[in-house]
């Protein structure tokens, strides 16, 4: 298995995958195809962690009113499920690794994943 979860309107995601050669890769565009709790789960099981796939920028949070530092798991796996935008993005899945979000530190260990140097 080899997917990447990402947001087409994201400038972001957009810059990070255009470094990849994504031939035999799964594009899933977020928006229009959401996580499923089969993926979620899948995410869940690399990571340990449901708010590490959480990203703390998404607009949801203030249009909800959230206050994100007294969320749990089960919540951050509910709003993961609940709306696209909850999610860290982009998200490079495989059998045996995982990537989430686009922080320098992920987009080097990504590159050294494909061989790529910037």
């Amino acid at each position: 298995m080899k997917k990447v979860f990402y947001l087409n309107t994201c400038d972001t995601c957009r810059k990070i995958l255009a470094q990849f050669d994504l031939t035999d890769w799964e594009l899933r565009e977020i928006k229009k195809e959401p996580v499923t709790k089969e993926e979620l789960a899948a995410m869940h099981k690399k990571t340990k962690s449901y708010e590490a796939l959480f990203s703390k920028k998404s607009t949801q949070i203030k249009l909800r009113g959230l206050d994100v530092k007294s969320l749990g798991e089960k919540d951050f796996k509910e709003l993961l499920l609940d709306h696209y935008t909850f999610l860290k993005r982009p998200v490079f899945l495989t059998d045996n690794e995982i990537f989430v979000g686009n922080d320098k530190k992920n987009v080097e260990a990504l590159q050294e994943f494909f061989g790529v140097n910037e």
